[in-house]
Order: C-alpha cells, then structure tokens, then sequence
C-alpha cells in the first residue's frame, strides 16, 4: 500500500514590515517628518500578508469604509495607481490617515491576522497609495457630477468641512467653505507638527478641493462676518457646520496666569500654522530649559516632541494616571520616549509658582494612586494625603483636552446645544434642530480623530444631499 502524498509545507506570511524613520538623536533637532514610509517592495510584501477576506472585519471598523482588501490586493499586484484610485472612492484625505489615524483601535483592530500575530499595516499601505500618487505628480480628481444649481456652505476647513465639501461637490452642488484662519485643514495644520504631518500634504488635498471647483474663503469668520442665518438667506441651500473643537481646557488651579503658561493650542498654533520653529518667521514662542506637559493623549505627545525640537533642554510629561490609561497611540508614546521626553506618572500638579517677574518656576504637585473606575472606564486617580512636592520648570504646556468653539451656537439663537456646549445633531445624518443646518465632527462629539471627523462628514453630506433633493428650495 502506498503512502498517502504529504501536504505541501504551509507558506509562511513575511512579518508585518517595519517602517523605516529618522534616529531619534537626528530627528529631534528638525522638525522633519520622522518616518520615511515603506519602499514599494516593502509595501508589496507588506499587502501579501492581507488574507483578503470574503466579509472584512477590516473595513467595519473604518469610519469612512474604505475597501481595504482592494486597494491592499492593488499594492500587492504592483498597481499602485489602481491602489490610489480605490482608496479615493472612500476617503478625500488618505496621505493623512495614513499617517495620524489610530489604526491599532479600528481597522487594524479587527484585523484577522491580528488575532494570532500583527495585523496587517492597514494604515502603512495607506499612506504609501497616497504618496505613490503624490511622488508622480498626478492627482486623481473624482467624475463631478453636471450642477444641480444647488448652494452648500461649509463652515470650517478642518477634516469634517473638507470631507463633506468634497462628497457634495462630487455631487454637482456649489460648495463654498468659510475658514476662519489664514489657511485650509483645521487641527491639520494648527494642531498636528510638521514632524508628524508635513503641512504640503494637507496643501495638496486642499488643492484638490479647488480642482474640482469648491470656492474656499479663508480669513471668514463665521459669527463675526456672517451668522449662519445670514449664509441661508443669502442664497445657500444648506449649511454643514464643522467648526472644531478649539477652545482650551485648563486646570483652573492657582498661578495658571504667570507668564510661561500656555495652552496646547496656542503652543502648536505659533509652532505649526504660524512656523514659529523657522528661523524666517517672526512669531514669537518661548524657548524653555525645562518644560513641563500637562495631559496624556497625542496632543500632550505632540507639545512636548515640539518643545524638544524648539531647543528644551528637559521636557516632562506629568500624568495623574499610569502608562496603561494613556489614550496616546502607543506609536506616539514609544517616538516621545526614544526622543528623551520623560515621564511623571501619578501625579497631579494643584499650583503653578511664579517668580518675583511673572514667570513661571515651578509646579506643585501631589502623588496619586489608582481607585475605582470612573466614567470614562479607567482607574479614578486619588489624591495621596502629605505627598505634595514642587517640581522646578520655566514653560508649563496645558494638553488636557479642548471644548466646542462657541461662536456658531451663540450667534444661532435656534440651533439646540448641549450643557457642554458641543451642537446637538444626529449621529447618522448630522442633522441639527435648525432645517437646512447640519453639523458634525468635533463640534458634535467633542474632541476625538480625525478620521471620525472625516466620517461624519462623508454621512452629513449624504444627508445633505437627500435634503436638498426632497425640499422645495
């Protein structure tokens, strides 16, 4: 009798690919970006990991449900330019997700190969699609529909306001967006560093915009120039309102007026939009020896790799939890530590001490421990009875989080709020108690990713679009 065949040896996956990015003792002293994506050889060994799955997990956890395993399955044939095309059925702004979106809590999460080794790099073959795009000077501008004589007014640039004026402009409608700075992206370009998303990427997607016949107004300030009643009965149709959440948090403790103080908002905004790291520019930020960051998200991580690069001798992190509640990407906590930010855990600061001049020099801070989960589902942290100590420092940076900003729902007397100020509107169509007005993104939820932004106003937009072709206007 003859001995069965045997199997042919199981095909072993190549290993999720590593990144290539600048040394940390290099990258620290420019604020070039850190790393410098895959080659096309990596990224074609990268997606013939993809199983390409007949139902995706992948793709429910994307907010704005981009067809994963066929843009992934282009890269791993070599089809880069079929790649880019796929991704842009979905998403107006790949080379940006590619590079800030928290893959490892949604499409990566749910990632098959996740569950026994590393996912796929879902948001690595992202971004090499979109700079594959970007390298060959090509951009890929969708069909636009023939004008439906319909008029959108978009109210803030920011991920929201960029995604829903590209949906609606797709769809023939006149698009005008109203931006309150000097140039398009919100948080895009105020928020994040040049480090981390060179500001000529979000350009280019702005770009985009103009290419496809979207008129954008910088410099228009919404509430000031024109209130939301004003832009509807001069002729627009509709309204999105995408405003952003960019009102800053503060602790409310003793001493936060010194000289020294600075919001995370105002911190990156002089660095980002306004360049103050280039020796060209004239905006003025100050240098600290010792700086000390307030907070434990990506803002916090963005504040304090930029205080380094800005020449701080010393920069810290202090944080009243552990490690383990940080809701920074483990990404942007592993860059900050190779960078030589470092870490207090546990600890709450409860004054800020001055000089005789008005600056700053100190922090007071008591020691923490973890009780109880509170709201947010993490360990409630507990003040620790006699454990206060002052920590020297002469630049405290404030990265606790950010409110609405105020100015649209306070010159719109009809359009409902919540006690928290954020625009009270559905969550499947962005609808708020005002017709005709629409809202999403940060203003609604409160400050969270982009590419949730981005999500709510690709939905907006499809509701929009059903609005203006149900009503009478």
């Amino acid at each position: 009798m003859s001995e069965p065949a045997a199997k042919p040896p199981k095909k072993e996956r190549p290993p999720r690919q590593k990144m290539p990015e600048q040394p940390p003792d290099v990258r620290v002293r420019n604020f070039d970006e850190v790393p410098f994506g895959l080659t096309p050889e990596q990224a074609q060994l990268e997606a013939s990991r993809c199983l390409q799955c007949k139902k995706p997990p992948c793709v429910t956890g994307c907010p704005v449900c981009i067809d994963i395993p066929g843009f992934i399955r282009h890269i791993a044939a070599g089809d880069f330019d079929a790649a880019i095309r796929k991704l842009k059925e979905q998403t107006t702004l790949p080379a940006v997700c590619g590079r800030v979106c928290p893959q490892e809590d949604q499409c990566e999460k749910l990632c098959v190969l996740g569950k026994k080794g590393d996912p796929v790099a879902i948001g690595y073959l992202e971004r090499f699609a979109a700079d594959y795009e970007m390298q060959q000077g090509q951009t890929v501008i969708p069909e636009i529909a023939p004008p439906t004589g319909k008029r959108v007014a978009i109210v803030g640039a920011g991920p929201a306001g960029i995604t829903a004026a590209f949906e609606l402009a797709k769809l023939g409608h006149k698009v005008t967006v109203f931006e309150a700075f000097h140039k398009a992206g919100g948080v895009l370009v105020y928020g994040i560093p040049e480090f981390r998303l060179p500001k000529a990427i979000v350009q280019r997607d702005v770009d985009t915009l103009l290419k496809m016949g979207v008129e954008i107004q910088t410099n228009y300030v919404v509430g000031k120039l024109d209130t939301v009643d004003e832009l509807l009965s001069s002729g627009y149709n509709a309204v999105f309102v995408g405003t952003g959440a960019g009102l800053p948090h503060f602790l409310d403790i003793p001493g936060e007026q010194f000289n020294g103080v600075l919001s995370a908002n105002e911190f990156l905004t002089r660095t980002n939009l306004m360049k103050a790291y280039r020796p060209d520019h004239d905006t003025p930020v100050r240098r600290a020896k010792r700086a000390v960051v307030f907070g434990g998200g990506n803002v916090a991580m963005d504040s304090a790799r930029t205080a380094l690069r800005l020449g701080a001798e010393e920069v810290y992190i202090l944080y009243r939890r552990t490690k383990a509640e940080m809701p920074a990407r483990i990404e942007e906590v592993h860059h900050a530590v190779d960078e030589g930010v470092r870490f207090e855990f546990l600890v709450a600061p409860t004054e800020i001490l001055g000089d005789d001049k008005g600056w700053v020099r100190a922090v007071r801070c008591i020691r923490m421990r973890l009780g109880e989960p509170d709201k947010s589902g993490r360990p409630r942290p507990v003040p620790v009875e006699g454990s206060e100590f002052e920590f020297p420092c002469d630049q405290i940076i404030v990265a606790i989080g950010n409110g609405p900003n105020p100015l649209v729902p306070a010159t719109t007397p009809d359009l409902a709020t919540s006690r928290w100020g954020n625009i009270v509107a559905d969550e499947a169509t962005g609808q708020t108690s005002k017709p005709g007005v629409f809202a999403g993104g940060d203003i609604v939820t409160g400050a969270a990713t982009v590419i949730k932004a981005m999500g709510a106003g690709k939905a907006a937009a499809r509701a929009i679009q059903q609005y203006l072709a149900s009503s009478s206007l």
